[in-house]
């Protein structure tokens, strides 16, 4: 089991970097490994990171499914569906119309092939994430958790929970950039991908139940890490 320095009451002291890698100590100390990205192939990890976009993620469970059970999980099998049917697919998971053409783009990058889309991955980091900032419908965030989760590379996915953690915090200025967030983490915790793979889903973990759109923050595994009350 990991071990963590807990500082109540006040700020931990240190670095930016010292306060990230003591949050990552203390989120997996209280919830343990998260094993994301749940998935069976590489192809399905990009399809989960495109559809769990401004939803959660038992709908995207639910819309995957339904691709599987179609048949159609594949870039070639994406690429061929009748976009009607593709669209009613996934609609769990919302904002169908504008996902399918998302996931068909995808597929196309990827030359509508099992081997095409691997052959994708294998790409250099730096080009490979130009290609899919490329395709209409990826930004930044879905674009490194397909890095991260499906091509193994180095990337940390900056999500709403992540800037809710770091702003409340004042770990970093409120409006920092999506690259600066992400370097910050990647600076902080390495380039090792489990590391950063099971830190971005601990974010999201404590990111619901305790960091929410209203903050929780009685028994949060960070409530070491807020400013101490000012007296009146």
């Amino acid at each position: 089991m990991r071990s963590v320095v807990l500082f109540l009451g006040e700020h931990m002291p240190g670095t930016t970097a010292e306060r990230i890698r003591c949050m990552e100590r203390a989120l997996f100390a209280v919830y343990g490994p998260q094993g994301w990205w749940p998935s069976r192939t590489d192809f399905e990890t990009a399809v989960g990171a495109v559809l769990t976009q401004g939803t959660a993620w038992r709908n995207v469970e639910r819309a995957v499914a339904a691709l599987g059970d179609a048949d159609l999980l594949s870039p070639a099998g994406i690429a061929g569906a009748d976009p009607e049917r593709l669209e009613t697919l996934i609609r769990p998971a919302g904002f169908s119309r504008r996902k399918a053409r998302t996931l068909r783009s995808l597929a196309g990058l990827a030359g509508a092939s099992s081997d095409g889309f691997r052959e994708l991955l294998e790409r250099p980091a730096a080009e490979l994430r130009q290609q899919l900032l490329g395709v209409c419908g990826i930004g930044r965030e879905t674009a490194d958790c397909i890095l991260l989760y499906a091509s193994g590379r180095p990337a940390f996915p900056v999500d709403t929970y992540a800037r809710r953690v770091v702003g409340r915090h004042g770990i970093l200025p409120a409006r920092s950039s999506y690259e600066t967030l992400s370097a910050s983490v990647r600076t902080a915790l390495g380039d090792d991908v489990t590391i950063l793979g099971e830190f971005h889903a601990l974010i999201v973990q404590v990111g619901k139940h305790h960091c929410g759109a209203s903050p929780r923050c009685g028994g949060c595994p960070l409530e070491y890490d807020l400013p101490a009350p000012r007296s009146a």
